[in-house]
């Protein structure tokens, strides 16, 4: 059920009250003016959460990157999480992914056409990206993970809520996982139920739009993820994930923030799982290969190890895996599905915006034929999705 992966550690509200305090001062001061946030001359859309980890950020970009590509150049700016490097860093040929994290490396690696560049200072990274000799070509950007970013204002705003752990059953960090209050949700053009199950009864949707008290400018969504073919780290080719019985031995490797539901979906192929679970980004140490090593040794066969992208991007230079462990090692990439037939309209929604808020002549002369193919009415405010008026 929704919420069902919420712990709260009571003990600890009194340190949230004073954790909150400080973020409702912050934000306080953007209302105020007094901290300034600033609005750009090209589409920005942002897709992030208010919780700690495990919404689901990278495949909801991914899914905006394939909407986008074919019809403009898409540039992905985040702030590269765990990386060795400092500041604005550019991803081309041969960039490591301990130059700009492993998310921006599985996005580059993905989709090679597009920009995807690292900056912690966010205004910074979209004038770099902006006015950069080889970047200028820029016709949008993507924000990963910058809903507390309030020093960009975007076009669009999109919120991630995972369907395990809604906001509005959640406690503030350090009690709960919300980085800020759930009131902070009131910022998003665009919130989207994430993770949910396949099977999600009318009920349950009827129960969560109601709890969830979005205002009238809001748009809600629910998506889940659809699993692709496993595909071999050992280039192999790939393997379809319902070649997987009961017979067969899972090793599940992941350095994510929330591993529950790829348990709960892979169990529907076989209950024989193991789990190898690490810290969200974690970085393989020797130590760590050899765990791994040792637990795949010790399994039975027929077996197989199953890791995400995000982790493959980390193990895939990690040495001393052992023959064994590289030869039955495989990735599960993973997509959104949008669910209640709202795919059409979502797209539409985003489209609508770069046409209208984009100098690529190309978006801006289909611009018209969109508008009237969709029946979009649009805001006055320049650069800003048309949602509030509608």
């Amino acid at each position: 059920m929704e919420g069902d992966f919420i712990k709260i550690n009571e003990w600890m509200l009194p340190l949230s009250w004073l954790y909150g305090l400080g973020v409702r001062l912050r934000n306080m001061l953007f209302e105020l003016g007094i901290l300034k946030s600033r609005s750009f001359d090209i589409p920005v859309i942002s897709v992030g959460n208010i919780t700690v980890g495990g919404s689901g950020k990278t495949p909801h970009v991914e899914y905006l990157i394939r909407l986008l590509k074919n019809n403009c150049k898409v540039a992905v700016l985040s702030r590269g999480y765990k990386r060795k490097s400092k500041g604005y860093v550019l991803a081309g040929e041969g960039t490591r992914m301990e130059d700009i994290g492993d998310e921006p490396f599985q996005m580059k690696t993905k989709f090679p056409d597009i920009h995807v560049a690292v900056d912690k200072n966010r205004c910074h990274g979209i004038d770099a990206l902006t006015s950069g000799e080889t970047t200028k070509d820029t016709d949008v950007v993507l924000l990963d993970d910058a809903f507390q970013h309030r020093y960009v204002r975007p076009g669009v705003n999109i919120l991630l809520v995972d369907y395990h752990r809604l906001i509005i059953y959640d406690k503030l960090l350090p009690a709960g996982r919300l980085r800020e209050p759930q009131s902070g949700k009131a910022r998003a053009d665009i919130v989207v139920i994430t993770k949910c199950p396949k099977d999600l009864k009318p009920m349950e949707y009827r129960v969560i739009i109601k709890a969830m008290d979005l205002f009238p400018y809001q748009q809600l969504y629910f998506t889940s993820f659809e699993y692709e073919n496993l595909r071999s780290m050992s280039g192999d080719g790939e393997r379809p994930l319902d070649s997987i019985s009961d017979r067969d031995n899972i090793l599940l490797l992941t350095g994510i923030a929330s591993p529950k539901q790829m348990v709960y979906d892979l169990k529907e192929y076989s209950k024989n799982i193991t789990q190898l679970a690490f810290p969200d980004h974690h970085r393989f140490t020797r130590k760590d290969v050899e765990r791994i090593n040792t637990a795949f040794a010790g399994m039975p066969s027929p077996k197989i190890i199953i890791t995400t992208e995000k982790d493959y991007a980390r193990l895939a230079g990690t040495e001393g895996l052992s023959d064994n462990v590289r030869s039955n090692l495989y990735t599960l990439p993973i997509r959104v599905k949008f669910m209640l037939g709202q795919e059409e309209e979502f797209n539409n929604k985003i489209i609508g915006y770069v046409q209208k808020n984009s100098k690529n002549s190309i978006l801006v002369k289909t611009k018209d034929d969109h508008k009237s193919a969709n029946g979009d009415n649009t805001r006055n405010r320049p650069g800003t999705i048309s949602f509030r008026n509608n």
